[in-house]
């Protein structure tokens, strides 16, 4: 079965530096149809002004995933980690017993489209850690990349949790397969562009919710798209 939550339908926060779209119940925006799917609990579509962004904040017991779909977003946080995320870097930050972070855009006149994914993890109270990893777009071409995982196997970042994430770029009627063991689980998200999953057609913002499925196909639209895919128990 593959249930569609459709882009338009998503709950937003508009703010002047910040065009927010919420897949599930996030801050002011509470629809309990949609609080989360298996260990997925957020998943946010930001536009951030330039010279804008999140400043410093705290977390807790949260897998909080940053994947960067244009411009850049510089990281900053309590463990003295300092980065730049820029498209295909994977950001995984465990907050564990409690981390404080920033996510702010560091240039002055493009504004950063990211997608930012809360994961709870697999047990409460672990050590809060810091991870990014690059993924050309060759390596995601035509294909599903694995680039997240519980293991950290095939240069994937680590997430404390029983899934695995993987991110293609298909160009227009290009496919790719992912296969599900009996029982497992999955969310595929357009993050850009169009695309379908076993006929069905998903335009950009859109999600798809599978269960009782073993096997995924999954084609780019008319002007092709990005899409990630996670594995879930």
């Amino acid at each position: 079965m593959i249930t569609v939550r459709k882009a338009d339908e998503r709950g937003a926060t508009r703010l002047s530096w910040l065009d927010s779209k919420h897949s599930f119940s996030f801050a002011d925006y509470h629809d309990p149809a949609h609080m989360g799917f298996r260990a997925l609990r957020v998943i946010n579509d930001d536009k951030v002004a330039p010279a804008a962004g999140f400043g410093m904040h705290g977390h807790r017991d949260m897998e909080i995933l940053t994947y960067v779909l244009s411009g850049a977003l510089k990281h900053r946080d309590s463990m003295g980690n300092g980065e730049v995320i820029r498209p295909g870097d994977v950001q995984v930050m465990s907050a564990g017993t409690g981390i404080m972070h920033s996510e702010i855009n560091p240039s002055r006149d493009e504004p950063v489209h990211l997608l930012q994914i809360w994961m709870l993890p697999k047990a409460a109270g672990l050590a809060p850690r810091y991870e990014q990893k690059a993924y050309s777009e060759e390596e995601r071409r035509g294909r599903f990349r694995l680039v997240g995982s519980p293991d950290g196997r095939e240069g994937s970042v680590v997430i404390h949790q029983d899934l695995a994430l993987h991110a293609a770029i298909l160009g227009a009627g290009e496919t790719a397969t992912l296969s599900l063991a009996p029982g497992r689980h999955a969310w595929l998200q357009v993050a850009t562009g169009q695309a379908s999953v076993n006929g069905i057609a998903l335009a950009e913002g859109d999600g798809a919710a599978v269960t009782g499925e073993t096997l995924l196909t999954v084609a780019g639209g008319k002007a092709g798209g990005e899409v990630l895919a996670f594995d879930l128990a």
